[in-house]
């Protein structure tokens, strides 16, 4: 018999979600896990699975379009199965899912004890696993305190992985009793993060004898299949020293938008509504839960609501006076750090580098802009050129195993775009098989996605060669360390106006340098030089791309 599925409640707050967009289009054969779609809330986008399985039959609303909680969002049965019956209202026919309220992460570590030496009534949460990769989290701060009375649904406290920082929501309700690590501690993934239980709760045996082999009996809190948080992403807030005390009016401004840490608190949908109108976040006031700005916020927001506030002081630092400040290494740093650490201590690396006339490159792109609704960049072009490069000399395309090599018979080219937090390296899969103003349109889309920290895992894993572009920084040329797997990397530096020589004449000539970063465990010198002068062929003639 169909299923119903209405459009699901994914926060406390929530009145009404966006389809992003479907994973899956009528027709499709669905499994119960699958992921239907991606739904935005007032605090997030998040994907929606489905408990069920069958066949999707129908979709109630198309990408883009908002509706209330409960709304009707799609049918699911049996392959030719009649749902006229239920999409007229006829409920005789319906066997309406019951979808649970999800207000998880990730799956849970929230546990509690089968002992009578715990009570009842207190619940153990740990630290959770909030990405795949995720060993230990660091509490970058907490938004209850010890005392306070926690409802199903709040946020107990913002963690950083190695990935992001992500808010960590409470799925119980109680007084919190206990809080196992300070903001700012680092923890391994199930290690004692708070208590919430009954107020006036003796619970110092529980924190004392946490962990210890004998005297807790735990058990796991039952899973449930959730969408997964397309979380918050915030840079930890850097540690204060001597920070001047801001006038009266300047406090009640801050307070009423930001966390005790000064950072702003809003929804990633709030952010970018607000980025899309040009919106500044401080001068807004949050009516969300701790001042939190929602999307409602963001609709309302007029700039006779904007609020002034005195400018902070700039610390004075006497002339001469050695001056320091430490930041504690973010997650995503830490995780950056070992993956270069490790590229610098496995690979054994060699650099080769040249220059490209850059005339035909940008006489060729000024005509192709010419078109309606083009716009290609010479990245674009240095990318179209790698990929064509990478089917003439398969050797660059590979991997190094102890064992083996793996040679890529795909090509699959990761452009580095630097973020506020750190490097991310999205991907576009099969790149030669694809035109320049789509690759520039693909780009161009991914660096949004990662600039608003939107890139899902697939879309930044299985790349087999990286092209990494410091030019639109000045920067006339560097060396790039290898992303690994790949066997290479291309480091792609500034155009710049040069002495050349052409028909024995100097001449003032537009040149653009590319090196190369080599492994030499499985690409030789003459391997590279091969081919780089392939790539510089493409470059400088661009008609031989698209013949």
């Amino acid at each position: 018999m169909a299923t119903i599925i209405n459009m699901p409640r994914l926060s406390d707050t929530m009145t009404e979600g966006t389809v992003a967009q479907w994973l899956k289009k009528v027709g499709d054969k669905i499994e119960e896990g699958d992921i239907l779609a991606e739904i935005e809330t007032d605090k997030a986008t998040m994907e929606f699975e489905s408990f069920n399985e069958g066949v999707l039959l129908h979709v109630g609303l198309e990408d883009g379009d908002t509706a209330p909680v409960d709304s009707l969002l799609a049918i699911i049965g049996e392959e030719g199965e009649d749902i006229s019956g239920l999409l007229n209202g006829n409920p005789v026919q319906t066997e309406a899912e019951e979808i649970p309220k999800v207000e998880e992460v990730a799956p849970v570590a929230e546990e509690k004890t089968a002992d009578a030496a715990i009570p009842d009534n207190v619940t153990i949460v740990t630290m959770p696993r909030l990405s795949d990769t995720m060993t230990d989290g660091t509490v970058a701060s907490w938004l209850k305190q010890v005392g306070d009375t926690v409802e199903e649904g709040d946020i107990l406290a913002e963690i950083e992985t190695d990935k992001a920082t992500m808010e960590f929501e409470s799925f119980n309700e109680g007084t919190l009793l206990y809080v196992g690590l300070q903001e700012g501690e680092t923890a391994p993934v199930d290690s004692l993060l708070a208590i919430i239980g009954e107020a006036g709760t003796d619970i110092t045996a529980v924190a004392s004898n946490f962990g210890k082999a004998g005297d807790t009996k735990t058990e796991t809190a039952p899973v449930v299949e959730t969408p997964k948080v397309a979380a918050t992403v915030s840079s930890p807030a850097p540690e204060k020293k001597d920070t001047p005390k801001p006038s009266p009016t300047a406090t009640k401004t801050v307070s009423a938008i930001s966390s005790e840490n000064g950072r702003i608190i809003a929804s990633p949908l709030a952010k970018a509504l607000a980025e899309e109108k040009g919106i500044n976040l401080a001068k807004v006031i949050g009516t969300g839960e701790g001042g939190r700005i929602v999307k409602v916020d963001i609709e309302n927001y007029t700039p006779a609501a904007e609020i002034t506030s005195e400018p902070k002081p700039t610390p004075v630092v006497a002339t001469g006076e050695i001056s320091q400040r430490e930041e504690k290494n973010s997650n995503m740093r830490k995780a950056i750090a070992r993956a270069l650490d490790k590229s610098q201590t496995e690979n054994v690396n060699f650099t080769i580098s040249l220059d490209v006339d850059m005339d035909n490159a940008m006489a060729s792109r000024a005509i192709i802009n010419q078109l309606p609704d083009t716009k290609v960049s010479f990245n674009d072009l240095v990318v179209k050129a790698s990929a064509m490069a990478l089917t003439k000399h398969p050797q660059i395309n590979t991997e190094w195993t102890v064992e083996k090599t793996i040679y890529n018979e795909h090509i699959a080219i990761g452009v580095a775009v630097a973020i506020e937090d750190g490097l991310v390296v999205p991907v576009i899969p099969f790149t030669d098989t694809k035109s320049l103003t789509q690759i520039g349109a693909e780009v161009k889309d991914l660096a949004i996605k990662a600039k608003n920290k939107k890139l899902t895992p697939a879309e930044m894993s299985g790349s087999t060669f990286t092209v990494s572009n410091l030019g639109m920084f000045g920067v006339d040329n560097f060396t790039s360390i290898i992303n690994q797997p790949n066997s290479a990397i291309l480091s792609v530096g500034g155009i710049k106006q040069k002495p050349v020589v052409k028909n024995g004449e100097i001449v003032v000539g537009n040149v653009m340098n590319l090196t190369l970063s080599c492994d030499h465990r499985t690409i030789d010198g003459a391997v590279g030089a091969a081919f780089l002068n392939t790539l510089k062929q493409f470059i400088e003639n661009p008609v031989t791309m698209m013949a």
